[in-house]
């Protein structure tokens, strides 16, 4: 079974992917308020129009056999393999150069993740006490409620909520 992968945008204008296993999935999770936008957590969700996605390694052998079929006299296969291979031509730059930065940010991301100590349950408490001066100043990671992250901020702390797949103890 295949993943579906959906543009979403929160109420506040981010845009975001969400992969789901159907589209049933998306609406089942939807419904349940079990979106939240990875930004700033709001649950006001919408599915935004996608291009799909495309893989066109297939193409290449598709536009040969049609190339061949052309130079054998046969003219209606000569107009579909140029139309074939403009339109792969003119899709696979914009969904290469969108695959490369969408690699290098979770690349980044997952190493900025790397880079930081777990401190589980204890986030919000952690998180405090650098800002407090009570324990030295490093990159924390942990888990932390809505109420919580919502006070760290009210308080001045920084904080930015991620998503599991970013898990540093997930990545080795």
């Amino acid at each position: 079974m295949g993943l579906k992968v959906f543009d979403l945008q929160c109420e506040h204008g981010h845009l975001f992917e969400g992969w789901f296993g159907s589209h049933e999935d998306y609406d089942s999770q939807q419904s349940r308020g079990m979106l939240t936008c990875p930004m700033c957590q709001s649950a006001k969700i919408e599915k935004r129009l996608s291009a799909p996605r495309l893989n066109v390694g297939h193409f290449d052998s598709e536009t040969r056999a049609l190339d061949g079929a052309s130079a054998s006299g046969s003219s209606s296969a000569t107009g579909s393999a140029t139309a074939s291979r403009e339109t792969v031509l003119a899709a696979s730059p914009e969904a290469l150069q969108l695959a490369q930065i969408q690699a290098a940010i979770m690349q980044q991301m997952r190493e900025l993740v790397r880079n930081t100590e777990n401190v589980g349950a204890s986030f919000a408490q952690e998180a405090r006490r650098i800002h407090e001066g009570e324990s030295e100043e490093r990159p924390i990671r942990g888990t932390a409620t809505p109420e919580e992250r919502e006070a760290l901020i009210e308080d001045g702390i920084a904080v930015v909520a991620l998503p599991d797949f970013l898990d540093a103890d997930q990545l080795q």
